[in-house]
């Protein structure tokens, strides 16, 4: 079965004139160094210097470490850094711009990618504003997505709808992953299938073996009694034949000569009497 692509959407929050979001109950003011060093980072993001655009909004949070927009913000600077979330994200220039790109399975997160996962995690668990922590579980479920982890990208989300409902890009995501998760426990009940297949035919293999070698055991087993009730019978085997046939024909050869001999010897006297009566 063929998908439509997964949206991937990298956003960025822009600061307002009165003040940036923060993890606390209450907005926290923010300080005009604060809002310079975001816009500066913004517009460095924009022009895809992710690197610079990383260590202003770095600046940004040494006025004020608080500053939701500014992590969220420093976690999308890090996750376009990375070799594969940002080979696939969408371009920056506006929020909410969605590109398509399958994900695809890493065998290790890259240090960009881990520290954006954990300060996107930490958004999700502490902020107070729904927005931030809609758009920041929608990218926690982009980067499971990603990495094939179906039932955590579906939990993310769900936890973005949560926060928003009329988020339509993590609504989509979210009907992409259970697909894929429906396909991933297909094959692998599949694959289970045929492993447990194989492990049969190797036992019915083994089995068979055993009865093999078990059938000659027995047949050896038969012929050696039939050879026993053969010579308890009275029955000779070849060896002991030739060995008789051999002693007959010594004996014959030993009369033969006797008789040769007798022969002879009576023909002697016969001319020896002849010789006399002259």
């Amino acid at each position: 079965m063929k998908y439509k692509a997964l949206y991937i959407t990298l956003s960025i929050l822009s600061v307002s004139l009165f003040g940036a979001c923060s993890g606390g109950d209450e907005p926290v003011v923010s300080t005009k160094s604060e809002r310079n060093f975001i816009v500066e980072g913004n517009e460095l993001y924009a022009e895809g210097n992710y690197t610079e655009a990383e260590a202003a909004y770095r600046k940004a949070l040494t006025e004020n470490p608080n500053s939701a927009m500014a992590q969220f913000n420093l976690a999308s600077a890090l996750l376009r850094q990375d070799q594969k979330m940002g080979k696939n994200a969408p371009a920056p220039a506006q929020p909410q711009q969605a590109k398509e790109g399958e994900g695809q399975q890493e065998e290790q997160m890259s240090k960009q990618l881990q520290d954006a996962v954990e300060i996107l995690k930490n958004l999700v668990e502490n902020s107070e504003d729904p927005a931030i922590v809609s758009v920041a579980a929608y990218d926690l479920g982009n980067i499971s997505y990603k990495q094939q982890d179906y039932g955590q990208a579906i939990e993310c989300y769900k936890e973005s709808l949560r926060k928003n409902p009329k988020y339509e890009d993590a609504r989509y995501n979210l009907r992409m992953a259970q697909l894929k998760q429906k396909d991933q426990n297909k094959n692998q009940n599949k694959n289970q299938q045929n492993k447990d297949k194989n492990k049969d035919q190797d036992k019915d293999k083994d089995k068979n073996k055993d009865q093999q070698n078990q059938n000659k055991d027995q047949n050896k087993d038969k012929d050696k009694q039939q050879q026993q009730q053969q010579q308890q019978k009275g029955g000779m085997s070849q060896q002991n034949m030739e060995q008789i046939l051999r002693t007959m024909q010594n004996q014959e050869n030993a009369t033969q000569q006797r008789v040769n001999a007798a022969r002879a010897k009576q023909q002697e006297g016969e001319r020896s009497r002849t010789r006399n009566k002259w």
